[in-house]
């Protein structure tokens, strides 16, 4: 169904299209131009001339390596979620917590009602798209996870802080749509933290999507979590495909779905994006065809397990480079790659 989806939205993807998660490691100058402007001792106009470049640097790795579906790579952003709270109404920035291991973000207090200021991504996404003929993913971050990350300060209870999200981030999808984007991922990575808690999250992604489902294709990425706990419930989600991490759990999750079949579309993560080791790509190929012992060919898309922000330029490049190599020689056991 999904892959008629697809053509019907006009793409001609492969079997076993390949993708990445959403961020990749920022250059060196990139990064000390993003601290000399909190500081003031640069122009936005410096800084946003430096991500372009880094943004046009990685749509054009992408596409020499031959990854399918591109994505712009988040060179403008900071925290995925503090991104989105420094431009909503409603939100104050609040100071450093730690996220994991040494990395740190300004973690938003929700201070008022949440407000849509226009368009978000789709400056960039529209840069990022004008560099290529391959489809780039529209990226947002989910209601719930923005919930979850934040401090809330005003709306009465948690569900009515990620539902007054889901109303914003709706209104970003609208937008996407409307620039031209027809492929769009969600992340709810905060989704396996609270599995009582999965009901919310499905309902805010139903607001989310309300009346555009038939419009674009939806990922939501989920990363680094108590996944048993949520599965298959998680399937409620009406996204057309999940995205999970499964080579730093050693792919286990395809045990849960021998016992519960696994009925949407997935991105299966095939390299592990916190190890500085590049794969091998017999190593990669094994993993590959281990989830198809399981899963159909025609659910399967194969990226890598997170973003892969933190990796060095050339740790990133080189997972990249094996998960490309190894499911071409997948796609070779298939009569047909279309």
């Amino acid at each position: 169904m999904s892959r008629a989806k697809l053509k019907a939205l006009g793409f001609d993807l492969p079997l076993l299209p390949t993708t990445a998660v959403g961020s990749y490691p920022k250059p060196p100058e990139l990064m000390e131009a993003r601290i000399q402007f909190q500081r003031g001792a640069i122009s936005r106009e410096r800084l946003e001339d430096l991500e372009r470049r880094a943004t046009e640097f990685w749509i054009r790795t992408q596409e020499a390596l031959g990854v399918d579906v591109l994505v712009d790579g988040e060179m403008y952003r900071g925290d995925m979620v503090a991104y989105f709270a420094e431009q909503l109404s409603g939100f104050e920035i609040g100071g450093l917590v730690r996220s994991y291991g040494n990395r740190y973000y300004h973690k938003p207090i929700i201070v008022g009602s949440v407000e849509w200021p226009g368009p978000m991504t789709v400056r960039w996404w529209r840069f990022a798209q004008a560099l290529t003929d391959r489809p780039v993913k529209g990226m947002l971050t989910g209601p719930y996870t923005m919930m979850d990350w934040s401090f809330n300060e005003y709306y009465p209870d948690r569900k009515s802080a990620a539902l007054a999200l889901a109303r914003v981030i709706h209104r970003e999808v609208e937008a996407l749509i409307e620039a031209g984007a027809r492929i769009i991922q969600i992340d709810e990575p905060a989704t396996s933290v609270r599995p009582d808690e999965l009901p919310i999250m499905v309902e805010a992604m139903e607001v989310v999507l309300d009346g555009l489902q038939d419009q674009a294709y939806f990922i939501t990425h989920m990363c680094y979590g108590n996944f048993e706990a949520v599965y298959p419930d998680m399937l409620k989600s009406p996204v057309d495909n999940f995205d999970l991490e499964m080579s730093n759990s050693g792919l286990d999750m395809l045990e849960q779905f021998r016992q519960y079949p696994y009925t949407k579309d997935i991105s299966v993560g095939v390299v592990d994006v916190h190890s500085h080791i590049i794969e091998d790509v017999d190593t990669v190929e094994q993993r590959i065809r281990a989830a198809l012992e399981v899963l159909r060919p025609e659910q399967v898309w194969v990226d890598p397990d997170c973003g892969l922000k933190t990796r060095q330029v050339d740790e990133a490049i080189g997972k990249l480079r094996v998960i490309v190599e190894a499911t071409r020689r997948v796609r070779q056991g298939f009569p047909t790659s279309g």
